[in-house]
């Protein structure tokens, strides 16, 4: 399984990264996510969300997803941005990708590495008024 982890300040160009996407003659589907700031956390509005994160504890932790991952769905590729820094209501702050043979893996392949990431990845965020 091929996979990709970026970590950025930079705003995130969903355009770029479904057009930059490789897949097989054999993978018949292509999931999508991107997680969007709302404008409230907790009942209270917020402008933003500052992130912040130890990017080698995320790296090692996302690995052994990827691993858990591999082991369970025969994923072709997974790519993952995630944003750091100050990021706005209404934009992305996380953009995942799965490429599998059929949608039910890739959907369930997607779902697990996003719960698995807000469980054990050190990301951690701060509204902002």
């Amino acid at each position: 399984m091929k996979h990709q982890l970026t970590l950025t300040p930079g705003a995130i160009d969903e355009p770029a990264l479904i057009a930059a996407r490789q897949m097989s003659a054999g993978m018949g589907a292509a999931v999508y996510f991107s997680g969007v700031v709302r404008g409230s956390e907790e009942d209270q509005t917020i402008s933003a969300i500052e992130y912040t994160a130890f990017a080698q504890m995320v790296e090692r932790q996302f690995h052994l997803i990827f691993d858990q991952i591999e082991k369970r769905w025969p994923i072709e590729s997974l790519r993952i941005v995630h944003r750091l820094g100050v990021v706005k209501v209404n934009e992305p702050s996380l953009w995942l990708e799965v490429v599998a043979p059929h949608r039910g893996e890739a959907f369930a392949a997607g779902q697990f590495l996003i719960d698995e990431m807000k469980r054990t990845v050190p990301i951690w965020k701060k509204p902002l008024p």
